[in-house]
């Protein structure tokens, strides 16, 4: 007789991410729907959605869930998180993100989950490289990758990530002058990118004054109401580099406002 196969469990911050990206397509769903399309129990599927309610990134229905996009200006999903949510279409953007980058470059990679896409894709291209980051992960990546060198701009840790804010790392961006910086945002409303916090904002308007061109990745979700605090306009970005998800009307307007937009396909679409 066979062996029974063992379930492979998935980790809880993938399995929320999953669950969202479900609700993001579907709307609403059951918590049966959700049990049968990512896998694991009912109660673990509950408890899921109840630790997703209360950090405000769904409302419950009767036995079930919708998803509501956070209207608080301040939001910010738990990083672990973050880094699962609509990580297809992260990937995609990185993929093509880094063709932009040529040997012999430098380069500022900033802490978005997008970023961190394209230092993934560019890390096995193994292309000299003169990196600068404010992201412990992405040095970390960099670290293993000889041709690279790594540059980490210190600051204070915020809490339960991996990335680096304030002094001296900030004051740090005004001395050197980058060939290209890769940044993300957390929201893009019309000609303005936005974070919630307004110590990560402060250190992107840094990376962008001092690179000679600035490349946006940002996955189609982020086309929404702005967050707390302005970081930059899109006059400032040399490119946009999103996903297929994108809204038809959102990239025209973009596209008749100057901007240049690169529209990945959505991966498997």
């Amino acid at each position: 007789m066979d062996a029974p196969t063992k379930r492979v469990e998935i980790i809880p911050a993938k399995r929320r991410a999953m669950i969202l990206d479900y609700l993001k397509v579907n709307g609403t769903a059951s918590i049966g729907e959700l049990t049968d399309a990512i896998g694991g129990s009912q109660s673990t599927i509950r408890r899921d959605l109840e630790h997703l309610t209360e950090g405000g990134y769904l409302e419950r229905t009767h036995g079930g869930a919708l998803l509501i996009p956070p209207l608080r200006a301040t939001f910010e999903r738990e990083p672990a998180l973050n880094a699962h949510y609509q990580h297809r279409q992260k990937a995609a953007i990185g993929q093509e993100a880094t063709s932009r980058l040529k040997g012999g470059e430098s380069v500022i990679f900033d802490s978005s989950s997008t970023v961190i896409e394209v230092v993934r894709a560019t890390a096995v291209r193994r292309i000299p490289l003169t990196v600068v980051t404010n992201n412990i992960e992405i040095a970390r990546i960099g670290s293993s990758v000889p041709e690279w060198r790594v540059i980490v701009t210190g600051g204070t840790l915020r809490p339960a990530s991996d990335i680096l804010i304030g002094d001296p790392g900030e004051p740090f961006f005004e001395t050197i002058h980058a060939d290209i910086c890769f940044t993300g945002a957390y929201a893009v409303t019309g000609q303005l990118l936005t974070d919630a916090s307004m110590e990560v904002a402060s250190i992107k308007r840094a990376m962008i004054r001092s690179a000679r061109r600035t490349i946006l990745l940002v996955d189609s979700t982020k086309f929404q109401a702005p967050a707390f605090c302005t970081f930059a306009q899109l006059s400032q970005i040399s490119e946009v580099v999103t996903d297929g998800g994108v809204d038809p009307e959102i990239a025209a307007g973009l596209r008749a406002s100057g901007t240049e937009l690169t529209v990945v396909p959505l991966p498997g679409g």
